[in-house]
């Protein structure tokens, strides 16, 4: 045991808390900092109880409290504190500990500065993750400590915010939910229900009044528990879920039409030969000049697209996703002048099991026989060792001869037409603004969700609830079912909706706390309970 005079402006610097005490040895033992402490015996204590001063000393004894490290070290008070008599005689209580503000706490065994940085880290990081945190600052706790000095924190008090945002996020996704409630004016959490039934949002409403704004989602169950459990107050229909529906109803208007999407068909020229025709010029080839391999097929093909699309106007990404090819082989294709180039010495001057055959094969076939099992059998009596699976793919690159033409681009996508429609015109890139054109240009029915898209768009950025009711009369005039349903759901729900477009409150605060949750659960990778996951919301 080492020790060192003490220096009581340094000591009281590093340890506020211990002016109120008298210090007697600091000491360095077992890998911690002790100091050895005791309380002044002038002053009178209340009884917790009756809160009559007393001074009558009954005994003292030591206790130890941890503190926060000092240099990387744990820190150890030891602590003599008086005993004192209750002289009161109606109090139930007869002796009383003495306790030291800012420096112990009734039945505990830290420091509340201590206490304070072990809860800052359950809050944070919960048990496993705290633990490792608070050893790597010299203060040794279990995760289940962490977890109980979490859960004995009180629950913030919280008045009935005024404007009240609600949404329900996921326990287990598809299975179980749980319901979140946001003060949209501070964007702080107010509380956490344990499910999202509406029976459960209305009795927490009517036993806390108050609010004259609640926003919510395009949800039946919230909408009607609103109603029941605050019917005075001003229901608001979040605006990005009324765009996301908007999308879906797109969506669907699209598929519905999808034979507009692919360009009409082109007649195929009549200097490509028939399959049948294209077997018979393979008994015609021999040794091509060209490489030729399932790798030099596929490099033709490849480059002959590129070019095409490029001329089109694509990117290196577009083309890149049109062909389910990498940008960098995109890369390639587009800086070679010729396929060959890219294929050269690429499995060039490999001998094939049917290379001694390639010329009987050939002279058979001229012959007219075309039927690969016969021929198959003919050469494995010659000695060929191969599978007959060989003998097909080496007859199979003779079915389209040179000159073919390569295959066009896929046509855009119902979720890429869709994206189209329901972004902002000015997003769109000139490669996509001309595909739309020429979709919309094929489909009437499409051009005029088009219309109403960007109608809508104009309501929901201006805020212009004045024009909805003449934007669902002409969404419902023109044949468009997948629109219709849309324009239903509006209906049934009009007086949030317009309040939605007319108000400027929204869930945008709502959506960043449920993204806060999801996040608080992953740390616990899923294991927490409704309690302990209430209180990181609630307190964190």
């Amino acid at each position: 045991m080492a020790s060192w005079p003490l220096c009581e402006d340094l000591l009281y610097l590093l340890f506020p808390h211990l002016e109120k005490v008298l210090v007697e040895q600091v000491c360095r033992m077992e890998g911690a900092v002790w100091i050895s402490a005791r309380t002044r015996s002038d002053t009178a204590l209340a009884c917790p109880d009756c809160r009559a001063l007393s001074q009558r000393v009954h005994s003292r004894y030591r206790r130890k409290v941890a503190d926060t490290a000092v240099g990387g070290q744990p820190v150890v008070i030891e602590l003599s504190v008086r005993r004192l008599f209750c002289d009161t005689p109606d109090c139930r209580r007869r002796t009383f500990a003495e306790q030291v503000e800012g420096l112990t706490v009734r039945y505990a065994r830290y420091t509340p500065c201590l206490l304070g940085v072990l809860r800052a880290a359950g809050l944070a990081l919960a048990g496993r993750a705290g633990a490792r945190l608070t050893a790597a600052l010299a203060a040794m706790v279990s995760r289940v400590t962490l977890l109980s000095l979490v859960m004995a924190l009180p629950d913030p008090v919280t008045s009935t915010p005024r404007v009240l945002g609600v949404d329900d996020f996921a326990f287990r996704r598809g299975q179980v939910y749980g319901t979140v409630l946001i003060d949209c004016l501070t964007h702080k959490p107010v509380d956490l229900l344990p499910d999202r039934r509406g029976d459960t949002f209305a009795a927490w409403l009517s036993t806390h009044p108050g609010a004259e704004v609640i926003c919510r989602d395009r949800a039946e169950a919230y909408g009607e528990a609103a109603s029941a459990g605050a019917p005075a107050a001003i229901q608001v229909a979040d605006r990005w879920h009324l765009w996301h529906n908007l999308a879906e109803a797109v969506e669907r208007c699209v598929r519905q039409h999808q034979r507009c999407l692919p360009e009409p068909d082109e007649p195929i020229p009549d200097l490509l030969p028939t399959p049948a025709t294209q077997m018979r010029l393979a008994g015609q080839v021999v040794a091509p000049a060209d490489p030729e391999g399932r790798y030099a097929d596929r490099t033709r093909d490849q480059h002959a697209a590129v070019q095409i699309l490029r001329e089109q106007g694509y990117g290196l990404r577009a083309t890149a996703r049109h062909l389910g090819i990498t940008v960098r082989r995109v890369r390639q294709l587009v800086r070679a002048a010729t396929w060959q180039e890219l294929v050269e010495n690429r499995w060039q001057g490999r001998y094939y099991l049917l290379d001694p055959y390639k010329e009987y094969l050939h002279r058979r076939w001229q012959e007219g026989c075309t039927n690969l099992v016969r021929l198959h059998a003919e050469i494995t009596e010659m000695g060929y060792p191969g599978s007959y699976n060989s003998l097909c793919t080496y007859f199979r690159r003779f079915r389209q001869v040179k000159g073919r033409t390569p295959a066009q681009p896929a046509p855009p996508s119902a979720r890429e037409v869709t994206a189209w429609l329901t972004r902002h015109p000015d997003a769109l890139k000139e490669i996509e603004k001309q595909q739309l054109k020429t979709v919309l240009a094929r489909c009437p029915e499409l051009k005029a969700v088009s219309g109403h898209v960007r109608a809508f768009a104009g309501i929901l950025t201006d805020l212009a609830a004045d024009q909805l009711p003449g934007w669902l009369a002409a969404v419902l005039a023109d044949d468009l079912p997948g629109l219709h349903s849309f324009v239903h759901g509006i209906e049934r729900d009009l007086a949030a909706v317009t309040a939605g477009l007319s108000l400027p409150w929204s869930s945008a605060a709502v959506e960043g706390q449920v993204n806060r949750i999801k996040t608080l659960k992953r740390q616990m990778f899923g294991r927490a309970g409704f309690l302990l996951l209430r209180k990181r919301v609630l307190l964190a």
